[in-house]
């Protein structure tokens, strides 16, 4: 697919009006609006050639990437299933390290292949058919990214699934001849109608609702991220309360390195709200059984990734009855089934409208700076944990983000900071 070109309409069957029909001043007025427009087709095409040339050559460099690496990925993964046949492996093959190593090498070979189609598609100017590609390889690669995570830590091995994900969000938006053109023209037309939209809901007192009706709330991404950040907030306080009542002291319960924020909350409130938007009209019933299989999943998952990546745990349910693998039980499924019709049926209107009190004028930069700020929290979250379990495993700390770490976030601070953590490298699946 190549870029659509524009040219002007000579079809037999319109007649432009002569300008002898015209007065000087029409005349005038013609030629002065005509030229820019030819300027701006002009420039269009040489940025449009320029723009294929260039994804051709990114092609052709994804393509002998790929067909470079294809070999040694298939040689290691026959190697690694001959071992695990032959009973090289011994007791390995029933660890959990390599049954991550198994799936991050199917997932790598995956991964491989859909870039060299992706290569050849960009190579022969197949643009579109591309960009959906793009949609395919995306979470691939965050499932690459998780599984380095959980068995090398932050290191290098995160670096070419980084890599890829940069390469392959920048296309996906900009691959599209078509939205490449007229980026600038959507891009006022859509502040236009989002003001008009603003003003519409504002009057009719539906900010931020769904519009279309078939939803509560518009899952647009100022609402998801502010809900996130209030979600967080409000979640680490009544836990923070919780934990007093109960036992009688506090304790900080914070889940991020800067801020009052606990995360899984924050994310626990983004899944019901997207999972459950459409039925916030059903039973409370039907609501709490959902939002009791959506919490209980998402806190297994954290408490399993959390110990497989970090051999961090920072919540054990083994003494309680209906307790799976102590990750999660059926009282706690409960409690979020409790939470998640609490947050539906009362919660969610009061912070829709907490979060529309953000005026018009600064919402779309208030937002990015704040969204940088929780970014970075988040990557020097990880990073610091990285590190703490990097020192109690006795890895070497010579390298000079190691030191920064062991500077300024040493394993006193960690213990002190993360309360309810308990960090045993021995429970990690890293190699």
């Amino acid at each position: 697919m190549t870029d659509t070109q524009v040219t002007p309409n000579t079809s037999p069957h319109t007649t432009a009006p002569s300008d002898k029909s015209k007065s000087p001043a029409d005349v005038s007025n013609t030629k002065k609006t005509a030229a820019p427009k030819h300027h701006l087709i002009v420039t269009d095409a040489h940025m449009s050639k320029g723009l294929q040339i260039l994804v051709r050559i990114l092609g052709g460099l994804i393509i002998v990437a790929s067909v470079a690496a294809l070999p040694f990925i298939i040689a290691d993964a026959v190697t690694m299933l001959y071992q695990t046949v032959d009973g090289h492996l011994g007791p390995k093959v029933s660890s959990l390290t390599f049954l991550l190593e198994a799936i991050g090498m199917g997932v790598q070979l995956v991964i491989v292949i859909g870039m060299l189609i992706f290569g050849l598609l960009l190579l022969l100017d197949k643009r579109s058919h591309a960009m959906y590609w793009t949609y395919v390889l995306i979470p691939l690669v965050i499932a690459k990214i998780m599984l380095n995570m959980a068995i090398y830590g932050m290191d290098y091995h995160l670096i070419l699934p980084f890599v890829q994900f940069v390469i392959l969000v920048v296309l996906s938006v900009t691959l599209d001849p078509q939205l490449r053109q007229e980026r600038h023209v959507q891009h006022q037309l859509r502040m236009m109608e989002s003001k008009a939209t603003y003003e519409k809901s504002k009057s009719e007192d539906m900010l931020g609702r769904d519009l279309t009706g078939k939803g509560y709330i518009s899952l647009n991404f100022f609402n998801i991220f502010w809900m996130f950040v209030l979600a967080s907030v409000i979640g680490l306080v009544l836990e923070t309360i919780f934990h007093i009542v109960v036992f009688g002291h506090y304790q900080n319960r914070t889940g991020m390195l800067w801020g009052p924020f606990s995360p899984i909350y924050g994310f626990g409130a983004i899944l019901m709200t997207i999972f459950l938007n459409r039925l916030y009209k059903s039973s409370p019933f039907l609501i709490f059984c959902a939002s009791a299989v959506i919490g209980g999943a998402f806190e297994y998952f954290t408490s399993w990734f959390m110990q497989t990546a970090f051999g961090i745990t920072a919540w054990n349910y083994s003494n309680q009855w209906g307790n799976i693998d102590g990750r999660t039980s059926v009282a706690f499924m409960c409690c979020w089934g409790v939470l998640g019709l609490i947050w539906i049926k009362v919660a969610l209107p009061y912070i829709l409208k907490l979060i529309q009190l953000i005026p018009w004028k600064v919402r779309y930069w208030l937002t990015l700076i704040c969204f940088i700020f929780i970014v970075v929290d988040g990557v020097m979250t990880l990073l610091s944990l990285d590190a703490w379990y990097s020192r109690l495993a006795g890895i070497s700390q010579d390298s000079p983000a190691a030191q920064f770490f062991a500077q300024h976030f040493d394993n006193h601070f960690m213990a002190h900071h993360f309360q309810t953590m308990e960090l045993n490298p021995k429970s990690a699946s890293r190699m």
